[in-house]
Order: structure tokens, then C-alpha cells, then sequence
């Protein structure tokens, strides 16, 4: 099976192509080839497949097997390969997920794509779409863990979010992230973002469900900006920085929150031939 390693500020995929869905799905495949010891090594898996109503479909399973609704550094990586293998030839295109179909715009530079813009579309505010339990929205809400009040605040950007901006430790937030991804708030389970603000920007450490502690998630900064618009920490209909421990993405909320831009980088480090 032909492969391609990719990678999205550090968050990186096994990419496949699988136009007649023959490739594995099945979580051991997968997590067989994400090991980072005796595998592949990646976040995840990354499929490319048809579809009726885009120029293809991307499935997400995370590095555990489980499936994920969208990535955002993943769909970027998908579509510089669409785009670097002509495969898609056009700089714009459109790629369906479980989470929506995503229009994309490629910033190529000598004929190969070095970055893309994503329209993320809107994000879900009230519980049951994200999936939380409860009916609302949870806005600066607060939740118990491990005899603890955090406050936080959630966001689906067609996959869990939980945001929180509370002053914490490196040693709290190392504790806290893997339990808040498995809150039983959220059926579904939640990534998480803990967020700090330098400067002008926003640094976020993202414990990824599915996945663990990752060097950068692209729906996890657009959801990031989402909440701190509503908290009127960063400026909405405006691009905010939002800093990853691999680098910088940049987001824009629209004023009305009809809808996420991110922008950022992909980059393809090799191709290889996996023995089935």
C-alpha cells in the first residue's frame, strides 16, 4: 500500500488514497500503523476517497481508531496532495467530511501548494450539537473535575471542543487534559484547549481526542477564536494569531459568527510503501 507522511504545524498524517474503499479502516490497522515505535508514527490517518457532492471526501481516524469528524491541519494536507498530484487541478476545491464540506483556496508558490485558506463554516454553540449534555449554550461554564470548578467554555467546529482560559499550571494543565477529554459532559468525549494570551495573540496547548497532547489543531484554534470572541478577548471579523507548540495559524470569526476562515501551512515529508 502507497502512502504519504504530511504534516500541518507538527501535526502529522498517514495519507492514503482509497478511491475504491479497499484500503483498512479497522481500528488496529490503524493504530498498527500510528505507532510512532514500531509503525508509521502519526496523529492519525487521513483517507482520500470520492464523493457525489465534492471534488472528495476525507475520513479522519484518530492514532486510537477512533473516527474524528474533521481536522483542520488534516484537510489541508489533503488538499495540498489533491492539488501537488493534479489530482484536483485548481487552487480552489471542495473536500466533504462528517463534519460538512469545507471550501478550500490554495496559496501555491512555483506550482506546489505551501499553504491553504479553509471556509470552516459556522460553529455550533448549543450543547446538543456539539454533543454535550444540557440544553443551552455553555459559555464561561463551570464543571467539576477531580474535586476541582474549571470554567470553560464549548464549541463545535463539526467536532467537541472545550476551551478554557482559567490561570493554570503546566503540572494542572498536564492532569487536567486527558480528564476533561473524557468528561462525562461530553457522550462523544472532547478535545481541549488551554488557552493563554501573549501579546497579540493566543497560545494554546490542545489535548486532542483520539490523539493526545499534539503539536497544533486546526479546529482547535477556530474554536479557540470563537470563544474568545464571545468572551471579547480577541476581536471578531478580524485575523487573531493563534500561537501551537509547532506554529501559527491564523483565524477570522466573522462579527455575526456565520463562519470560520483559518489559514496555514502543509508540508509533505516523504512517501513510502506500507507491507500488509
Amino acid at each position: 500500500m502507497i502512502f504519504w507522511k504530511y504534516h500541518g504545524l507538527g501535526n502529522d498524517f498517514v495519507v492514503v488514497e482509497d478511491p475504491n474503499l479497499t484500503v483498512p479502516h479497522d481500528p488496529d490497522f490503524v493504530r498498527r500503523v500510528c505507532d510512532r515505535r514500531t509503525g508509521v508514527g502519526a496523529d492519525g490517518i487521513l483517507y482520500i476517497g470520492p464523493d457525489r457532492d465534492a471534488d472528495a471526501f476525507m475520513r479522519v481516524l484518530n492514532s486510537d481508531g477512533s473516527e474524528a469528524e474533521m481536522c483542520g491541519n488534516g484537510i489541508r494536507c489533503v488538499a495540498k496532495h489533491l492539488y501537488d498530484f493534479s489530482i484536483v487541478p485548481s487552487e480552489r476545491m471542495r473536500i466533504n467530511t462528517l463534519g460538512g464540506i469545507k471550501d478550500i483556496t490554495i496559496q501555491a508558490r512555483g506550482g506546489v501548494a505551501v499553504a491553504a485558506t479553509v471556509e470552516m463554516g459556522a460553529p455550533r454553540l448549543e450543547r446538543p450539537y456539539i454533543p454535550m449534555t444540557g440544553q443551552g449554550r455553555f459559555v464561561d461554564g463551570t464543571l467539576e473535575v477531580d474535586g476541582r470548578t474549571v470554567t470553560g467554555t464549548a464549541v463545535s467546529m463539526g467536532n467537541p471542543h472545550l476551551i478554557i482560559f482559567d490561570p493554570l499550571t503546566d503540572d494542572e494543565v498536564r492532569t487536567l487534559g486527558p480528564k476533561l477529554e473524557s468528561h462525562s459532559m461530553f457522550p462523544r468525549r472532547t478535545n481541549v484547549e488551554f488557552v493563554c494570551i501573549e501579546g497579540d495573540a493566543l497560545s494554546v496547548a490542545v489535548f486532542e481526542r483520539g490523539a493526545g497532547w499534539t503539536q497544533a489543531c486546526g479546529t482547535g484554534a477556530c474554536a479557540t477564536a470563537v470563544a474568545a470572541g464571545l468572551r471579547g478577548i480577541a476581536p471578531l471579523g478580524r485575523d487573531v494569531r493563534i500561537r501551537l507548540p509547532g506554529g501559527e495559524l491564523s483565524i477570522n470569526v466573522a462579527e455575526d459568527l456565520s463562519s470560520v476562515r483559518m489559514t496555514g501551512p502543509a508540508v509533505r515529508v516523504f512517501r513510502g510503501e506500507l507491507e500488509e
